[in-house]
């Protein structure tokens, strides 16, 4: 009795160990990989980006296996913008930050590389050869935008071609694989569905807007340059220096459109309308409201397409 105890009682205990040393090697198969308990506490990963149209992108390619945070809000500038404690707080927590080359990350850098060194900051635009900044200038006129790109500087307003957007999608899926391993299937096949949603979205809007190929359009601040060199539109400034024109500024845009029978100027929502209205009554022409900020990236390209095609006849 008490040996068949006994052997009831080791047939347990191996039972028991078998038990213990499979649960072993799946945590340590978990961990070698990056994944599985381990890192599954962490999900969804916290990032944050600097603009909304990155958001966009970090969204569509990481889906629920991430957690996105703005710097700059709905509304908001970034020629303007400046950092919260609050937000620098967040930043601290989180994992990634995306960034695409606007001029005040430059500022904000220094800051997060030297009290943050946990944060994993990436370029997304880092692949792209990006152009010099438009020209800024009318005729007989030199002119320096200082909040965007001086002179000689490089234009950052590289996501306004839907596909450079597509080479950004495409490191921020690397980066999320670099760092979530295990969601490496659901990365790659986000990125592949919004690949090709931009390359169908680029070929749409180059066949809307090829009958108004070789136009020039007013723009109020720059930021278009890229979406013109995708579709072979050119843009001229409004501005001067980065601030509103002057009254003689006002007389020269208006003669060079009336030259070059420029009709429509192209607005953004975070700057003031006033001057721009002022000069489409002048010249008979349309203000089109286009936001290089929004979120909705694929539909608000397609929406101002459509509209500048019209209206550019």
């Amino acid at each position: 009795m008490i040996e068949k105890f006994f052997q009831h009682v080791r047939y347990i205990m191996s039972r028991l160990n078998r038990v213990v040393l499979l649960f072993v090697g799946i945590m340590a198969v978990g961990i070698q990989g990056g994944s599985f308990d381990a890192f599954a506490e962490k999900l969804p990963i916290p990032v944050f980006v600097s603009i909304q149209p990155l958001a966009y992108f970090v969204n569509r390619v990481g889906g629920d296996r991430v957690r996105v945070d703005i710097l700059v809000k709905p509304g908001g500038s970034p020629a303007t913008y400046a950092p919260t404690p609050k937000q620098m707080a967040r930043l601290a927590a989180a994992k990634i930050f995306f960034r695409i080359g606007v001029p005040f990350e430059k500022a904000i850098l220094p800051k997060i590389s030297r009290n943050m060194p946990g944060l994993y900051i990436v370029n997304t635009s880092a692949t792209i050869d990006r152009a010099e900044s438009a020209d800024h200038t009318l005729k007989g006129q030199s002119s320096v935008h200082p909040t965007d790109s001086n002179q000689g500087e490089l234009d950052p307003h590289t996501w306004m071609d839907p596909m450079l957007a597509k080479k950004q999608a495409e490191v921020i899926m690397k980066t999320l694989v670099k760092i979530d391993p295990a969601g490496r299937s659901i990365y790659e096949v986000n990125y592949r569905k919004i690949a090709e949603e931009l390359a169908a979205l680029d070929a749409r809007i180059r066949k809307t807007l090829k009958v108004v190929e070789g136009k020039t359009m007013f723009v109020y601040h720059p930021a278009y340059g890229y979406f013109c060199r995708a579709y072979g539109l050119r843009q001229k400034a409004v501005e001067s220096g980065g601030k509103d024109p002057s009254p003689r500024h006002l007389t020269l845009l208006i003669d060079e459109a009336r030259k070059e029978g420029i009709r429509v100027i192209v607005v953004q929502p975070q700057f003031s309308q006033k001057k721009a209205r002022s000069i489409a009554r002048a010249i008979n022409g349309a203000v089109v409201v286009f936001d290089p900020l929004a979120y909705d990236y694929m539909a608000n390209l397609e929406k101002v397409a459509n509209r500048l095609a019209g209206l550019l006849r």
